[in-house]
């Protein structure tokens, strides 16, 4: 297994390139609940995902770890609504490159916006909420 593994004062990430696939694994410190934990989870995903189709691999497992995992008062409504919903069923990432030209390091900062393509998204609409300071 060869790993990346990079700290910073917030988060804690490793990459894990395995014999079939790629896995990441974060740790954050601090971890709010409503707008902080829905973005980090997609954005590493998304990484899991690249990166693997960069290394010609399978994704595998994001595991995240959280810490000091927390909601502002001022969120507490949107908290609710939140979990009140009904789950809808996952999308699919697919990375578009019929011409396999996104491979490897030069293929991975060459990725674009264009080249993902998210199939059978769909959200129940935003829930507004203030910025807690």
């Amino acid at each position: 297994m060869n790993s990346y593994y990079s700290k910073n004062g917030v988060c804690n990430v490793q990459i894990a390139h395995l014999p079939t696939h790629i896995q990441c694994n974060a740790q954050n410190f601090y971890s709010q609940f409503f707008r902080g934990v829905p973005f980090n989870i997609s954005s590493y995903a998304l990484l899991t995902h690249m990166l693997a189709h960069a290394c010609e691999l399978e994704p595998g497992e994001f595991i995240y770890t959280l810490g000091d995992y927390h909601i502002y008062r001022n969120h507490l409504e949107q908290v609710h609504e939140l979990l009140a919903r009904t789950p809808l069923p996952l999308p699919q990432l697919e990375i578009e490159d019929e011409a396999g030209r996104l491979r490897g390091l030069a293929g991975l900062l060459d990725m674009r916006y264009e080249n993902l393509k998210l199939v059978g998204y769909r959200s129940h609409g935003k829930i507004a909420a203030p910025v807690a300071v």
